[in-house]
């Protein structure tokens, strides 16, 4: 028997109504805030990601599903949502458009990872992106956002941390800072890390080796080397937050895994397990790295699987499956092809309505209603037909109305 791939899972029918149910739930919260969906390609050219996630980051070195096309041409199944979206944005002349540009998505990435609990090969992410304002004002309402999602799909016990990376020009005297830090160690750390080293030295704070963790400890903060501006920014960020009354704790080792990163950086924690359920931040750079003009930019992106995951523990059978409203059983001919007239009638009425389309005795009709957990069955035969009325049973209580076999007075009786 042929298997799915490893890291990968099927979403069955029996569990996608929560699927949709959160990413209706998200949907609405940045329609709210003014956001449009944006679709973009699940493939792109190698180079995006290399230029814009950046090279020394393990998404790059170790995670992405690269290969050549029959064109010869470096392909890469997305591993993340913002450099996509960036390379539409510059493409499609949307700088024109009115400012901020404010654009989110779900859609699907891939990532060679070490399969477990919460992280699979490919995985589904929703994410908004906020192009075109360099304001704190975007970055609080990126983050307040995050926090009005949680709300909605009323889940709990999460923690926002906050930290800034600064500028490239605050960033490199940090840098330089760190290297001095790690240099008389630079030996013992991980192969990674040591390639890391002159390219971007704030990679190995990010480094998942426990010995590296332990070295990096008493490492130099880049809060201590904030530029005026970025220090302006961050107290401002700060303080907003404070009047929307948005509890979050600085966390000075929030790198984020991706190089676009500049000034704000967040994540949302979950406090059950300590894991990250959402991340983001401001990404000045990215736009002009990849081709287009010097433009600013924030946002964030969450797992839909992990994000399920904590739905569940907090919202156990409070969201169920759409069950059928009518059943239609029939018996004969013209019962059937009535059945099947009214069928489409009450469907055009935007009614959950089932027949049988198999063959199936009475008896087997009847047994498939209840399955089916049908709220109402209405049985119909010759006599039905010939007088065009019938039953109309109340599966929960018993009840049972006659009613004239018209999708409007079937309607009016639910």
């Amino acid at each position: 028997m042929i298997q799915k791939p490893k890291g990968t899972r099927d979403i069955l029918p029996s569990e996608i109504y929560k699927w949709q149910y959160i990413e209706d739930k998200v949907k609405k919260v940045f329609e709210n805030a003014g956001m449009k969906e944006i679709r973009i390609p699940v493939f792109e050219n190698t180079e995006l990601f290399s230029r814009g996630v950046g090279e020394t980051t393990d998404v790059v070195q170790k995670e992405m599903y690269t290969f050549d096309d029959k064109g010869g041409r470096s392909i890469t199944l997305r591993p993340e949502g913002t450099a996509g979206v960036v390379r539409s944005y510059i493409e499609n002349g949307m700088a024109s458009l009115s400012t901020p540009l404010k654009l989110w998505y779900e859609m699907a990435m891939y990532r060679y990872e070490n399969v477990q609990k919460g992280r699979l090969r490919e995985f589904r992410q929703i994410g908004t992106e906020v192009i075109g304002t360099q304001s704190y004002l975007a970055d609080v309402e990126v983050i307040n956002l995050g926090m009005q999602i949680f709300k909605a799909l009323n889940i709990s016990n999460i923690k926002l941390n906050i930290n800034s990376i600064g500028c490239p020009k605050c960033r490199a005297e940090y840098q330089e800072a760190l290297r001095n830090f790690i240099r008389p160690n630079l030996d013992k750390y991980c192969d990674t890390c040591k390639t890391r080293f002159e390219k971007n030295p704030m990679r190995i704070l990010d480094c998942k080796e426990e010995k590296c963790k332990q070295m990096n400890q008493g490492a130099p903060q880049i809060l201590d080397y904030l530029c005026d501006e970025c220090k302006e920014h961050f107290e401002n960020v700060k303080s907003l937050l404070k009047e929307l009354n948005i509890d979050y704790e600085i966390d000075p080792n929030i790198v984020r895994g991706l190089d676009y990163y500049t000034k704000t950086v967040f994540e949302f924690i979950s406090e059950d397990d300590g894991l990250t359920v959402l991340g983001g931040g401001r990404y000045d750079g990215l736009v002009k790295e990849i081709g287009g003009q010097d433009t600013p930019a924030v946002g964030f992106a969450m797992g839909v699987e992990r994000l399920l995951e904590i739905f569940d523990k907090y919202n156990s059978n409070s969201v169920k499956d759409k069950t059928v409203d009518i059943y239609i059983a029939n018996i004969g001919d013209r019962a059937n092809i009535f059945a099947t007239k009214l069928v489409d009638e009450l469907r055009k009425r935007d009614v959950f309505v089932e027949k049988d389309i198999c063959k199936r005795s009475l008896k087997a009709q009847f047994k498939y209603a209840d399955k089916q957990k049908a709220k109402f069955v209405i049985t119909i035969g010759d006599d039905e037909v010939d007088n065009n009325r019938a039953k109309m049973k109340n599966m929960e209580t018993g009840n049972e109305i006659e009613v004239e076999l018209t999708a409007d007075e079937i309607v009016k009786n639910l």
